[in-house]
């Protein structure tokens, strides 16, 4: 039995090698689903554990105060696509840090306008007027300088993150240096160090950010300024949720009872963040699926036109004692191989993408065995199922009519 199916196997190979650039665009359908549901599925658990790692990084117990809606629409576009729709202010913020299961909490203020530095105009970041409670809240040390404290909040000083300082004066370490916001002009007395990026996330880039003592937010902006989020570390990670019930009450006691606030604990933001890419790995997942039934279909019809083709030679195997069951299985193994062989194909083609994503974005696609494995048994079912009815039609030919054929 082993001869005959490496016999069969051996007769397809020869069979694809006769036409090969006919046999490739049958086998594309399955080389493009196959690629795209490994590479998408990658993606998808590798920013998931991205948004897990940066969870650890800040803490499990950090609990964020948002706006009702933080999305796409909005009355205030921010810099990094954040748009705001809801109400938080400062005042929010101190009654937050007033609360005594509270360890420290810090708002975070949208402030739009161009930088003017040394290397011109810099729009490529989000300006935040914040606490000098922020680097604590989110775990956060700094590369060079020092931070802001709240003795400083009179005074024009602003940290940079790693890529602002690159970008504003083309150096790392630019201490010292000044630039210019809304005709008020700042000194840089610290560098962050960076943050781990997030991708596909709502969370604003503080790599490219700039921070300012909040009053010279609201000084800026007039006292117009939104707060997009308020960042709260609990004293205890054992009360979080204790915490999150006394925020509600606080926050929601200042806005008149009124739901235009949401209160978020870590666990809730990856969850959040999980149902998004969920969504987008099943949509994507099922435009592949319908390549891969093109790609089964484009086979059958090769194998169609393949048992036209080869007649004669059914009807000499025939002839000479081959039974139903043999035909049959020569070309199930013949189209199994068609699609195992675009399979591989795909799945080379999504290690080598997600080579391409690791050295050109901040995308790191995790590739599991179990991935690579369902894509394999995936591509052997197609190959099977669309390779069943041209196989069960040329096991069923008449062998004096198939002689007959030319």
């Amino acid at each position: 039995m082993k001869s005959l199916t490496a016999g069969h196997l051996k007769t397809g190979l020869d069979s694809m090698r006769r036409a090969k650039w006919r046999n490739f665009w049958t086998m594309l359908g399955v080389i493009i689903g196959v690629s795209s549901v490994i590479s998408i599925v990658g993606i998808g658990e590798g920013v998931k554990q991205q948004i897990s790692g940066r969870i650890q990084h800040v803490g499990s117990d950090l609990i964020t105060v948002r706006p009702a809606q933080l999305g796409a629409s909005g009355a205030t576009p921010l810099l990094t696509g954040v748009n705001i729709t809801g109400t938080l202010s400062k005042q929010d913020a101190d009654s937050v840090r007033s609360l005594p299961e509270v360890a420290a909490a810090t708002p975070l203020i949208a402030v739009a306008g161009d930088i003017i530095a040394d290397n011109g105009s810099y729009n490529g970041g989000l300006v935040i007027g914040t606490s000098a409670d922020f680097p604590d809240v989110i775990n956060q040390k700094l590369a060079y300088g020092a931070y802001f404290s709240d003795d400083d909040d009179s005074v024009p000083v602003a940290v940079l993150g790693s890529a602002a300082a690159d970008k504003m004066f083309k150096e790392q370490v630019p201490l010292g240096r000044t630039f210019t916001l809304h005709g008020k002009q700042f000194m840089v007395r610290g560098i962050l160090n960076s943050f781990d990026s997030t991708p596909l996330s709502a969370e604003a880039n503080f790599n490219t950010a700039v921070f300012i003592p909040s009053v010279q937010a609201e000084e800026l902006t007039n006292n117009s300024a939104s707060v997009y989020e308020i960042l709260v570390k609990p004293k205890l990670a054992k009360q979080s949720a204790h915490v999150v019930a006394s925020i509600k009450s606080k926050v929601g006691s200042l806005h008149g009872g009124q739901g235009d606030f949401s209160v978020l604990r870590q666990s809730d933001s990856r969850a959040a963040s999980s149902d998004v890419l969920s969504l987008l790995t099943n949509l994507v997942a099922g435009v592949a699926a319908i390549s891969l039934i093109v790609g089964g279909i484009g086979i059958m019809n090769v194998m169609s036109v393949s048992i036209v083709e080869r007649l004669h030679e059914i009807g000499i195997r025939k002839a000479i004692g081959a039974t139903n069951r043999q035909i049959l299985s020569q070309f199930l193994v013949e189209s199994t191989t068609l699609s195992l062989i675009g399979g591989v194909i795909g799945i080379l083609i999504a290690a080598l993408l997600n080579v391409g994503l690791r050295l050109t974005t901040n995308l790191r696609p995790v590739l599991s065995w179990q991935i690579i494995v369902l894509a394999t048994g995936v591509s052997l079912i197609v190959g099977i199922v669309f390779g069943s009815f041209p196989a069960f039609k040329a096991a069923r030919k008449d062998p004096i009519e198939a002689l007959r054929a030319d």
